[in-house]
């Protein structure tokens, strides 16, 4: 099962980063065009985060069933350890909540300038944030 969960996370991973800098882009081209958010728009960022969420799930499951997971937490002293164990998840959690909230916060919004810099922002930080804990070593 750890076999099949780590490749499922990682080739889940690609598809999860794609959607989520497709919707930042598409916001930041938004923003700065000053283009009135459309259906199009709303459903470009519930699909990252839809797959960000469902990437999460995927980590979740596999941290519980991975060696490199729950089993080695509070190995500080090991870099490798600590990431996967400790830093990953955090980090990623912490990203996918900024996701959250601002798909939540774009809901309130009226105006569509407000609306592609909630995604701009929240989504944009999401991915730094993501993108500065993946493991890469262990990803190719």
């Amino acid at each position: 099962m750890y076999p099949f969960l780590k490749q499922l996370h990682s080739g889940w991973a690609y598809l999860a980063l794609l959607l989520l800098l497709f919707a930042v882009i598409n916001a930041v081209i938004g923003l700065t065009s000053k283009k009135e958010f459309t259906a199009k728009d709303r459903k470009i960022s519930l699909f990252a985060l839809i797959g960000t969420h469902t990437q999460l799930l995927i980590g979740l499951i596999l941290y519980f069933v991975s060696p490199l997971g729950k089993d080695s937490f509070g190995q500080m002293s090991n870099a490798a350890l600590r990431l996967t164990s400790l830093e990953h998840p955090l980090i990623n959690l912490i990203a996918i909540v900024l996701i959250t909230i601002g798909w939540s916060k774009h809901k309130k919004l009226i105006n569509s300038e407000a609306k592609h810099k909630t995604f701009a922002i929240y989504y944009g930080l999401g991915l730094i944030l993501i993108l500065s804990r993946i493991p890469w070593n262990l990803w190719f």
